[in-house]
């Protein structure tokens, strides 16, 4: 592990080296971008040998003298580890044009130190080998993003959106905790070993762990801090948030269920159940947004859905005894982690170039973008083709190998058919409503006529900004016309979760890969074919350009182009019962009518709940409670006093 650990050192250094530089700001950005970079592309190729290689690796250090931090990188890890560092390469060279504030040297250099730390401590989190390695790992990663995501704490939105997200990572730590804590009672040691406790005992933990691991996932009804924190953190810190920070979520959920070595078909169903909902749901809420930031933030629910979709399958696979199901769950679930950190950091870095170049993330105020940012445009649709799952894109590949782990299931005839049936209709439901979102954003950020001064006259700048997006882009196209090697790394990371199906075969999956390089390989071929076909026709002919017909009105304006409310309003009235629409809009009256306006906001139904349902009544239990923060340090100690005199009595 020694390339692995120098990685995570020269991470560090790049945070502690731009500290120690922020007097100069140029110096400071490119060193910390470069180191950065440089220790994310050593621990990626780390990880890709390890995925080459059978087996696993480890590492302990003494801690404190008592303690053992103990490290370990499988195949699960090693997966994990290489979106990781791949996507954290991209965002810290995406952050030397994005990060311009040069009269705040001193907070954008700890901007950088948070984010190594962030990196470092994901890093961490996935090869962590015992408890308590994993906790200290995990409290650094929630408390590093805090930071980054009140970078601009001047404005009361983003300190909110600080607080919620740091109630909410530590609400959901404490479940972890718990979990922890179960485990521990019965067998006494802080390893990742289950060895000892009943059947009941084990789904406890898994569903305390799910609760705690869902949070920092933003599963849904445990996602409100993920729509507040991804907008009010820099663009490329989105990125990494949502593109690989919230997948080590998804990475506690694998872990916990292979070393628990759980045989519960409830345990399946509950992980399916709440992947379509979070899948659903996401979607809608993400298609009643008016900011950029925030609707790509709820679509990281809706992928986050996705995965749990493909490893509920993978589970209801291994009950049923159905090992071609289980591992196309688990195969179509863990690519779909990959899949979803490129094309998301893509949007986001996409979403950061727009608000960089207009100021605003108001989709209602931006339009005509691709004629002057041809660049980010394109990107920006390739993602948005992706995400929607559409061939020949890596968002295709992860959920067709979904769909056959579920038609897997279909096709048995067992218990099995009901939950497979509604998992082929969600992922139908979420992509087409994932289809008609992203056809409103592509259609009113970047098609028509600006909408607004704010997004006249803008011009790309910045090509550190631009070619981590082409990277990606073009990893989406990769994926999704050669997908057979990646494939083979996503086996890799299956095989590590031991399942007992001995060496899983490639046959299979190599057949379903080769299937999928040549139905893209032909569509490519008939688009190219159609290009030039035009192009031949129109040869020598004069193409000219004017404005859309305007139905014989000669003085059309922006105000009637279609809006993204507009756009989605006939959607959102569907699905009105779980996500309530807002609306305000004065009545025109009078002979002399004043001015009028329409505004709409769609509520999350969790987010409106939890307000009368905790909040409130938390709150009115600590004011009934202030008359113990007096302020006499006396009285403080004598509270702890107190509270060790009571624990004596437990222990």
């Amino acid at each position: 592990m020694n390339l692995f650990f120098l990685s995570i050192w020269v991470i560090g250094s790049g945070g502690v080296l731009a500290l120690l530089l922020s007097g100069k700001f140029s110096a400071m950005k490119t060193v910390a971008a470069l180191v950065i970079g440089a220790g994310c592309c050593t621990g990626m190729l780390d990880a890709l040998s390890r995925l080459m290689q059978e087996g696993s690796v480890q590492a302990s250090f003494a801690y404190l003298n008592t303690l053992s931090l103990e490290f370990r990188i499988d195949g699960l890890a090693a997966f994990f580890l290489l979106a990781i560092f791949a996507i954290s390469m991209l965002a810290a060279l995406y952050s030397f044009h994005y990060m311009t504030e040069s009269g705040k040297p001193l907070r954008t250099a700890a901007n950088y130190l948070f984010f190594s730390l962030l990196i470092v401590s994901m890093a961490l989190v996935v090869t962590a080998a015992n408890m308590i390695t994993f906790l200290l790992a995990w409290e650094i990663m929630s408390l590093s993003s805090f930071f980054l995501v009140i970078h601009d704490y001047q404005t009361a939105e983003n300190r909110k959106a600080g607080y919620l997200y740091f109630v909410f990572s530590h609400v959901g730590a404490m479940f972890i905790f718990a979990a922890f804590g179960v485990i521990y009672s019965q067998t006494g040691s802080f390893g990742f070993d289950a060895a000892g406790l009943s059947p009941a005992l084990k789904v406890l933990a898994f569903v305390f762990a799910f609760i705690g691991f869902g949070s920092k996932a933003g599963v849904f009804p445990f996602h409100v801090w993920l729509p507040h924190a991804h907008p009010a953190a820099p663009s490329h810190i989105s990125a990494v948030m949502s593109g690989v920070m919230i997948k080590t979520g998804i990475y506690g959920i694998l872990r916990m269920y292979m070393f628990l070595d759980l045989h519960a078909p409830s345990v399946g169903i509950m992980v399916l159940g709440f992947g379509m909902v979070s899948g659903i749901l996401g979607v809608v809420y993400a298609l009643g947004q008016h900011d950029l930031k925030r609707l790509l933030a709820y679509h990281s629910v809706e992928n986050i859905g996705i995965i749990l979709i493909g490893i509920g399958i993978g589970i209801i696979g291994v009950e049923a005894e159905n090992p071609i199901m289980a591992v196309l769950g688990f195969a179509g679930g863990l690519m779909h982690v990959l899949n979803h950190a490129i094309f998301k950091s893509l949007l986001f870095m996409g979403a950061g170039v727009v608000l960089h170049q207009t100021g605003t993330r108001t989709i209602d105020a931006l339009g005509g973008l691709m004629k002057n940012m041809k660049i980010t445009g394109i990107t920006f649709l390739i993602g948005s083709l992706a995400i929607s799952g559409l061939p020949p894109l890596n968002g295709f590949v992860s959920e067709f190998f979904i769909y056959m782990g579920s038609f897997r299931g279909i096709s048995s005839q067992t218990l099995v058919f009901v939950p497979s049936l509604l998992a082929v209709v969600s992922l139908a439901i979420i992509g087409g409503l994932a289809l008609a979102c992203f056809t409103k954003v592509v259609g009113v950020v970047f098609q028509g006529e600006p909408r607004s001064p704010a997004a006249k006259d803008v011009a790309e700048k910045g090509p550190a900004m631009l070619v981590p997006m082409v990277l990606l882009a073009g990893a989406c196209a990769v994926i999704g016309i050669y997908p057979g090697a990646f494939m083979f790394m996503v086996l890799k990371a299956v095989a590590a979760l031991g399942l007992d199906y001995g060496r899983i075969p490639m046959e299979p999956f190599a057949s379903m890969s080769a299937h999928i390089t040549l139905g893209a390989t032909i569509f490519l071929a008939v688009l190219l074919g159609i290009v030039a076909l035009r192009r031949f026709f129109y040869q020598g002919k004069s193409v000219t350009r004017s404005g859309t017909w305007g139905c014989g009105f000669t003085r059309p304006t922006t105000r009637m182009q279609y809006t993204g409310t507009s756009y989605a309003a006939s959607i959102l009235e569907f699905f009105k019962p779980a996500a309530p629409l807002e609306e305000s809009h004065p009545p025109v009256s009078g002979l002399f009518p004043k001015g009028t306006h329409y505004h709409s906001h769609i509520h999350d139904i969790v987010e409106k709940s939890l307000d009368p349902l905790i909040v409130r009544p938390v709150g009115w239990l600590f004011d009934r409670l202030r008359w113990m923060q007096h302020g006499d340090i006396h009285l403080y100690i004598g509270y702890i006093l107190l509270a060790i005199v009571v624990l004596l009595f437990f222990i």
